[in-house]
């Protein structure tokens, strides 16, 4: 593995040290922190996992704050929801144009803030592109009034109206700090809904470039609330003010959520975790799939919600995958560098780091061999942790089962492919898998045996999540709910049925009785039925 020079040197805090530097425009900063509702006084400092420089203080939200944003939103959605599609659709492209047109300061930031190389980066302004683009010339489709079948031909009107759920409330990731932001949040306004928004507190200021381009894009100042803090200190307190919970994160806090909503009787979508398989088939190309591999497992350094931890290769092709697949990684390029050319940046924190190191060391003692990598870099910065390839896992391992969330993969071999089936259907999870096959209709057979919600063909992970037409999300405990597509907007609206009836009453009409108008409703049902009506 190569190693790039870090675009910074080490610094010193300011606080500390007068000599010291931020590592971002603090007027920027300002800029941004100035979009929050915070007023608790205190403030939170952001520091790169590129090489621990601070970046800028962020001011803390209070029980309060979350309160006051609630209150504006809801005033906000009362007029919002008022608004035709084509003006939520104009806003929604010009937001679309400037994510494209700003992509190289929001790559900045998003590096500086997660540490992640520049071309994992990129992937988020793209993502919110296609989603706003999608969402902006679809919104007829998805929202418009529907007629259906009345009960009486030409006597019953009926229509479906969908009606938004009102102030929606959005828990969002630090992995995926930009497009996690808003990716869930851009349907729901244009279903005619609000937002209150909590992001990571690890970074914010990525979240709150986001919202500065929905002003810039025409958006009303108080459709879309920000708040910052910790989510034990205010995450319920929005939870029990909002009309629906949107939340991307661990399992473990996906079940309290969903309990607090189900309190509540309101609804909520959860992307949880997941131990993503790939299968390489016997008739896979291999450098295709040993390609797709290290796109799978090491975008991000692992810390992606579809990434692949678990590999399953056909014994016929076992040996030769592996020597290419190992090539490759020992070829990545490792730095804490803000240009194009890294192949993988850091780890976003020293706990994140610490998870990584305890699961490959506990491989390791238990018998595991590690193939490439299975180190520390801190030559690279605080928190680089090589790309590491495992081979011997055993399920007393707890990288076995666990989700490590980091760069780490293990290799496993098998002979049948419904024992590889059998084996990627293991365990909680079913988030995404991918298949690599050049023999497509049985790969795509094999998929429908998965349990996962998303499940790629000769791809990573890029083919389903940037679709936007088609529905991301979980099965089993990887969560609840859908992103994109149809689903991803229908879930911040209710349906409404709305009928309209003409001449025929559902009562006994001009003197019968109820055995008389039970008799000829009877008629009808059985006339409609050989008619062939629905």
């Amino acid at each position: 593995m190569t190693s790039s020079d870090p675009t910074a040197p080490d610094v010193l805090d300011p606080e500390t040290d007068p000599s010291a530097t931020y590592g971002l425009d603090q007027q920027l900063v300002r800029r941004l922190t100035g979009l929050l509702h915070a007023t608790s006084g205190t403030s939170r400092r952001a520091v790169s996992p590129i090489n621990g420089q601070p970046l800028g203080d962020v001011p803390q939200s209070t029980t309060a704050d979350v309160e006051a944003a609630f209150r504006r939103a809801r005033r906000a959605q009362a007029a919002w929801s008022r608004t035709t599609l084509e003006q939520r659709s104009a806003m929604m492209m010009r937001l679309h144009d400037l994510v494209l047109e700003r992509q190289d300061e929001i790559i900045d930031l998003i590096c500086w803030e997660s540490g992640k190389a520049r071309k994992h980066a990129f992937d988020e302004p793209l993502h919110i592109a296609l989603t706003a683009r999608y969402y902006a010339r679809t919104a007829h489709e998805h929202l418009d009034t529907r007629r259906v079948a009345g009960v009486v031909p030409a006597l019953t009107r009926v229509e479906v109206n969908r009606v938004p759920k009102g102030v929606v409330g959005i828990i969002s990731p630090w992995n995926y700090p930009f497009t996690m932001a808003l990716c869930d949040g851009l349907p729901a306004i244009m279903a005619g809904n609000a937002v209150v928004a909590k992001p990571d507190a690890q970074t914010m200021l990525s979240a709150l470039y986001g919202l500065e381009l929905l002003r810039d894009a025409g958006f009303p100042e108080d459709l879309w609330q920000m708040l910052a803090g910790p989510g034990r200190e205010i995450g319920t307190d929005i939870i029990e003010r909002s009309d629906y919970v949107c939340f991307t994160g661990s399992t473990a806090t996906g079940r309290i959520i969903a309990g607090k909503c189900a309190d509540r009787l309101i609804g909520c979508s959860l992307e949880l975790g997941g131990k993503n398989p790939i299968l390489v088939l016997r008739d896979a190309d291999l450098d295709r799939a040993a390609e797709g591999a290290v796109r799978a497992a090491f975008s991000n350094a692992g810390q992606l919600c579809v990434s692949t931890e678990r590999m399953y290769v056909a014994d016929q092709v076992y040996d030769r995958f592996v020597a290419k697949l190992v090539d490759r990684v020992n070829a990545m390029s490792l730095g804490a560098s803000l240009d194009w050319g890294v192949d993988m940046g850091s780890l976003i924190s020293q706990e994140q780091l610490d998870t990584v190191v305890a699961h490959v060391e506990d491989a390791r003692a238990k018998g595991a061999t590690v193939l490439t990598g299975g180190r520390a870099r801190p030559d690279l910065g605080p928190f680089f942790y090589e790309p590491t390839v495992l081979e011997g896992v055993s399920p007393d391992m707890v990288c076995f089962g666990e989700e490590t969330f980091g760069p780490v993969i293990s290799l496993y071999r098998f002979s049948e492919e419904a024992d590889a089936v059998a084996r990627a259907n293991d365990g909680d999870y079913g988030l995404n898998a991918s298949i690599f096959s050049q023999d497509g209709p049985r790969a795509r057979d094999l998929a429908s045996r998965i349990r996962c919600g998303t499940v790629n063909v000769n791809e990573a992970f890029g083919a389903t999540f940037a679709s936007i037409a088609a529905p991301m999300g979980g099965m089993r405990e990887s969560g609840m709910g859908r992103r994109q597509g149809a689903e991803g907007i229908l879930r911040y609206t209710e349906s409404q049925a709305v009928a309209t009836q003409r001449l025929l009453r559902f009562a006994p009409m001009l003197g019968m009785s109820d055995e008389q108008y039970a008799k000829i409703m009877t008629f009808n049902v059985r006339l409609l039925t050989r008619l062939g009506r629905k």
